[in-house]
């Protein structure tokens, strides 16, 4: 699986970004069977969950971005959307998805639980 991540970019404090997140699967899998997560990471910070959507479509969130952010996914693009609003400083971090087929929703929050990551997209809030 390959995963590109898109849409990050520098925005002032109470703005909107959305980020996308496309997936290439091989022939034998289908995108709907991953669970797509989003993280984020900031300077010298670990990186954090930010998000998840199950295979069934279900949202998860961390409390952080609960009622500001949502995800959404179409499995006919093998696109993942994280829609962002409100946006604050503290929000600035390089934005990361991830994927997974075996990953079980108690383990959802935790980086070691995916195996496919994308490169990354720069999301940077100014106040």
């Amino acid at each position: 699986v390959q995963l590109v991540e898109s849409g990050g970019g520098l925005v002032q404090a109470g703005g909107s970004l959305r980020l996308s997140c496309a997936a290439s699967v091989d022939r034998y899998s289908s995108f709907s069977r991953y669970v797509i997560a989003w993280f984020r990471q900031a300077p010298g910070k670990e990186r954090e969950f930010v998000s998840a959507i199950s295979r069934s479509n279900s949202p998860y969130y961390a409390d952080s971005v609960k009622g500001r952010f949502t995800i959404s996914r179409n499995n006919a693009k093998n696109t993942v959307y994280l829609q962002m609003n409100g946006l604050k400083s503290d929000d600035t971090a390089v934005y990361y998805c991830a994927a997974d087929r075996q990953v079980i929703v108690s383990s959802y929050f935790s980086p070691a639980s995916y195996a496919y990551w994308g490169q990354g997209t720069q999301v940077t809030v100014s106040s």
